[in-house]
C-alpha cells in the first residue's frame, strides 16, 4: 500500500467529491478514480458509496481514513526528521496539548528555544489525554502536556511549575454565580458538563461518594464547548 494513494483517499474523504478531489491533487478525474479503484481492490473492500454529485465513506472507508491519517502523519514526520539532520539551527517539533492555564509555560520555554534557534518550527495539537497519549504512543508527537498524573513506567515527565484549579461555568443568574467556593454539594441534582476523563477520575477523588448526587448531562473532550452548551442554558 503506498502512502500516495492514501493521500488520494484522504484528499477525496475530505471533498467529498471526485472532481474536486482530482482539482486540489493536480489529477485527472479518471486517474484518481483508477487510483482509488485500485486501493480497493488491494484491501478486498468497498471504500465509498458513489452518488450523483457526491461520494460517502462506508464503514470501512471510514476505518481506513483514522488509520490513513495517522500513517500520513508519521511519513510526514519522518520526511522532515531526515531532512532537518543537517539542520542544527531548525526542525520541527510536535506537541500534543491539554486545555490548561500550564500551556502558557510551554509558550515560554518554546519562545526562548526559538531566540536560540529561530528556524524551528513546532506544531500543536489539542485533546484530552487519550488523545494525546494516544498521538503519542503511536510516535505522532514529540511531547504531550496531560492534566492528569501519567503513567512514569511508561513516559518519562517533568512536572509543570503549578496545579491547574477547577472552577465552575455557569450563567450569570445562576444562585451560585455569587459564590467564591463551590462545593460538591452545591452542584448536586443540577445538569452538569464535564470532559470524561475528569468525571472518571477526577470528579470521584473530589466528592466520594457524593458523586451518586451529581447528575451528568452532557460530556465534552474540550472546555469551550462545554461552554457554549452552557451559555444556551443547558446545564
Amino acid at each position: 500500500m503506498e502512502i500516495r494513494a492514501l493521500r488520494y483517499f484522504l484528499e477525496t474523504a475530505r471533498e467529498e467529491n471526485m472532481s474536486r478531489a482530482a482539482e486540489r491533487l493536480h489529477l485527472s478525474q479518471s486517474t484518481l478514480s483508477k487510483q482509488l479503484k485500485a486501493l480497493e481492490e488491494e484491501l478486498g473492500q468497498k471504500l465509498f458509496v458513489r452518488h450523483s454529485f457526491s461520494i460517502e465513506l462506508t464503514e470501512e472507508g471510514m476505518l481506513l481514513r483514522r488509520r490513513a491519517e495517522d500513517l500520513v502523519a508519521m511519513a510526514d514526520k519522518i520526511a522532515a526528521e531526515f531532512s532537518a539532520m543537517d539542520d542544527i539551527v531548525g526542525g520541527s517539533l510536535y506537541f500534543g496539548c491539554a486545555e490548561s492555564p500550564q500551556i502558557r509555560y510551554l509558550a515560554r520555554w518554546i519562545r526562548r528555544f526559538k531566540e536560540r534557534y529561530p528556524a524551528l518550527h513546532y506544531h500543536i495539537t489539542s485533546g484530552d489525554t487519550e488523545q494525546v497519549a494516544e498521538k503519542l504512543d503511536k510516535g505522532l508527537l514529540d511531547f504531550a502536556v496531560i492534566v492528569e498524573e501519567p503513567d512514569r513506567q511508561r513516559y518519562h515527565a517533568l512536572k509543570m511549575p503549578r496545579a491547574d484549579r477547577w472552577g465552575v461555568v455557569m450563567p450569570a443568574d445562576c444562585s451560585l454565580a455569587g459564590r467564591e467556593v463551590i462545593r460538591w454539594e452545591d452542584l448536586a441534582g443540577l445538569p452538569l458538563f464535564c470532559s470524561e476523563q475528569s468525571w472518571r477520575a477526577d470528579i470521584p477523588r473530589w466528592c466520594g461518594e457524593g458523586m451518586e448526587s451529581l447528575r451528568l448531562e452532557g460530556s465534552f473532550r474540550l472546555a469551550y464547548n462545554g461552554s457554549v452548551f452552557v451559555r444556551e442554558g443547558l446545564g
